[in-house]
């Protein structure tokens, strides 16, 4: 959970500088190796989501693609371009903290992380926090309508 605390803390950052409020920490134990937030609208970048953020900042500081041994922490439900980072990256574990019913394909309309017919599967936990993590969400769109 205290991991969690700190994307929705990343997430908070992207809302206050107008991104959508989706945050990512990349961690082992205690040990966080990256932390990240949208970057699209900042980077005028289509490809510039939380998980792909914190993915490419992880792998440049190890040195390596493979994220082998770490976990992924992440607000939202991964959407399928994220979700595919994510078992390309090869890391262990995924944690998010609300479903995604328009984009989201580790469960909700796809589950590409559990994939059989892929060389690399990633353990799942959903609904950390899932609370504060929509509520982030909701605030954010509100204001925006």
């Amino acid at each position: 959970m205290r991991m969690m605390r700190l994307a929705i803390e990343q997430a908070r950052a992207a809302a206050a500088v107008g991104e959508v409020p989706i945050g990512a920490v990349i961690y082992r134990a205690d040990e966080v190796l990256a932390a990240a937030h949208n970057q699209r609208e900042t980077d005028h970048d289509p490809t510039a989501h939380a998980e792909v953020v914190v993915l490419r900042a992880a792998a440049r500081r190890i040195g390596s693609w493979r994220l082998n041994g770490w976990t992924l922490a992440v607000t939202l439900e991964p959407c399928p371009m994220c979700a595919g980072a994510v078992v390309n990256s090869r890391l262990d574990r995924l944690v998010y903290g609300v479903a995604d019913p328009k984009m989201g394909c580790v469960d909700t309309l796809a589950r590409l992380c559990s994939e059989p017919r892929f060389n690399h599967r990633v353990e799942v936990r959903r609904g950390v926090l899932a609370e504060q993590c929509a509520e982030l969400l909701q605030d954010f769109f509100r204001c925006r309508r």
